[in-house]
């Protein structure tokens, strides 16, 4: 009898954490389900006070305004949107190739000078991405590519982040799968394609999302290393909507550009999150 009364005992502690965690969670989502509901109010409901959290009558006013005001300017907002895409996925693309092809031989080959390698790669995690901003622009300026796509692509795709992440993932892959692939007659590239990047693909899926949501939210490199209109990117144009004369008339309008920048980020999370849970929950494959 004892024994069905301890079984049955209810674990108030977990319980707790649950709850705790779902709550703390809703708490997070509250800002981007307030500015979902802002994109969606009319004027009307924008400046009532005391503030709506939710929105009554929604509308797509805000997003018709969005087209009117971008659409008077020399610029139209879809090439803000183009710009943006095409930058952050070719510094996705790109970056994870350099970044596994350089944590390949520093996991799995005793390369000279390895380990030096990979402690200047740690050095460079502690360090902002602000403080290399003028030495990359006068590199940028010499070559000539201001006012390309190539300044806003190159000096992101070697990330200290990617190799790290992907030279400690690796080193916790078994050898004897490469070990394998060499005795069958495949070379250095046949397995780096075929084995090493399929082991890869949670590492791989964690630095695509975090090298997506730095690419497309940062506005410095489009204000940096362009003066075309036309090489701008989204978190410029949102930064214009958010500054000047009407501000305060283009709160909606802004909501609005607010919510169409996050959508990209939501799917890909949406696309990579079984793969970065995968990273974060397992080390690696043992042997």
């Amino acid at each position: 009898m004892e024994g069905i009364v301890k079984g049955k005992r209810i674990d108030f502690g977990g319980i707790f954490l649950y709850l705790f965690l779902t709550g703390l969670g809703i708490v997070m989502l509250l800002p981007l389900v307030y500015m979902v509901s802002t994109a969606f109010k009319p004027v009307s409901e924008l400046f009532l006070f005391p503030p709506r959290f939710f929105v009554d009558n929604p509308t797509l006013i805000n997003f018709r305004d969005l087209l009117l005001v971008t659409g008077t300017t020399s610029v139209p907002f879809s090439r803000y949107i183009f710009n943006s895409l095409f930058v952050s996925l070719c510094i996705v693309f790109f970056g994870t190739i350099i970044s596994a092809m350089a944590a390949y031989p520093l996991a799995k080959h005793n390369m000279r000078f390895g380990s030096a390698i990979f402690n200047l790669i740690v050095l460079a995690l502690m360090f902002s991405p602000l403080v290399i901003q003028i030495p990359q622009y006068l590199i940028v300026s010499k070559l000539g590519l201001i006012n390309t796509y190539w300044a806003l692509i190159l000096p992101f795709l070697a990330a200290p982040v990617g190799m790290f992440l992907m030279t400690q993932f690796l080193r916790q892959l078994p050898d004897a799968l490469l070990e394998a692939a060499r005795i069958d007659g495949a070379n250095e590239w046949r397995i780096f394609w075929t084995v090493v990047m399929p082991m890869l693909k949670p590492a791989i899926s964690t630095f695509a999302l975090l090298s997506f949501i730095t690419a497309w939210n940062d506005p410095h490199p489009a204000q940096v290393y362009t003066t075309d209109n036309d090489m701008k990117t989204l978190p410029f144009a949102i930064q214009s909507l958010s500054g000047g004369v009407g501000v305060i008339a283009r709160v909606g309008t802004l909501g609005a550009a607010s919510l169409l920048m996050i959508i990209p980020i939501i799917i890909i999370f949406i696309i990579t999150q079984r793969m970065v849970l995968q990273t974060m929950a397992h080390s690696g494959l043992k042997e």
